[in-house]
């Protein structure tokens, strides 16, 4: 039998009171994370590097959580831009994976709106799709929100990882690195040796290219070539480095083992950007397109 239009009135409802009480709790817990990482440096700096080592796993359990609310409110605003497809007997194949999670995990959190979602789904579909989700026997919920609803303990890179990023943060020095002994000689003696430099680096003299051969032409193309003079947000070539995460809190963007960092003037052309993007109203909707952007950003 369908659904009624009051299951599906309710079930509008209490999404839209689930994503508000996410994004305020998501809010609440950076404001707590803050204090505590505060809270850790001052132990890295008076050396209590034990109780650091212990504390901060709460840290990071507690960015964990936040990570989970985050992926909970998006998909609790996809099943809010397709309601439409919840008027339907069965579940919807898009919209399964959300709708599984959502059953997954509403009984492990703090939020009270979540649970009245699903309880509303398991009304909806019934209680064999209930006990179904909850087994995951299907492998239908996603992978990231059983993982972050796992008990294990962090690893031990993990928390050494957080330890050395509060320290940097709040610009402690920590781990000691040991005092610089000054630069190794240049030159080592070499008795065995029989070469005629007597142990002396030598250059190596490279063949001499012809003037008209391809390889010379090639070489006076680039040396006329001129470089670009800057390289600002309106160039072809832009990286944005991923958001840090509990899966990799000190995320870089390399080219050829060489860390690439954004100048002033590019940080502060992003800055007014963001700013009149929020004058002009952008960012704000919830439209499909832009949801899957966001799953597929949380997927990587």
């Amino acid at each position: 039998m369908p659904p009624s239009a009051t299951v599906i009135t309710k079930l509008k409802v209490q999404l839209k009171l689930s994503i508000a009480r996410l994004r305020m709790v998501q809010q609440r817990d950076e404001t707590m994370g803050k204090t505590q990482r505060r809270a850790m440096a001052q132990l890295l700096e008076v050396g209590k590097v034990d109780s650091a080592r212990i504390r901060v796993e709460n840290i990071i359990r507690s960015d964990i959580t936040n990570e989970l609310h985050e992926i909970l409110e998006l998909y609790c605003e996809l099943l809010l831009a397709r309601a439409g497809l919840l008027e339907a007997p069965t579940c919807d194949p898009g919209l399964e994976e959300a709708v599984k999670s959502i059953i997954y995990a509403a009984p492990k959190t703090e939020i009270r709106e979540l649970q009245q979602v699903r309880a509303l789904l398991a009304e909806k579909f019934g209680k064999e799709f209930v006990l179904s989700a909850m087994e995951n026997t299907e492998n239908k919920v996603s992978e990231k929100v059983v993982k972050k609803l796992s008990v294990a303990p962090p690893r031990e890179e993990l928390v050494q990882g957080y330890l050395e990023e509060i320290a940097r943060a709040y610009g402690v020095e920590w781990p000691k690195r040991p005092k610089d002994l000054g630069d190794p000689p240049e030159f080592v003696d070499d008795d065995f040796d029989d070469s005629p430099s007597g142990g002396q680096a030598q250059k190596v003299s490279e063949p001499p290219i012809p003037a008209d051969s391809k390889a010379a032409q090639e070489r006076e193309d680039l040396s006329r070539a001129t470089p670009p003079r800057s390289l600002g947000p309106n160039n072809p070539l832009h990286v944005n480095p991923p958001s840090p995460s509990t899966d990799n809190p000190r995320p870089k963007v390399t080219l050829n083992s060489l860390e690439l960092k954004p100048s002033k003037k590019m940080v502060d052309a992003g800055i007014a950007k963001k700013n009149d993007d929020k004058k002009d109203g952008k960012g704000e909707g919830t439209s499909v397109e832009d949801l899957a952007a966001r799953f597929a950003a949380l997927k990587r």
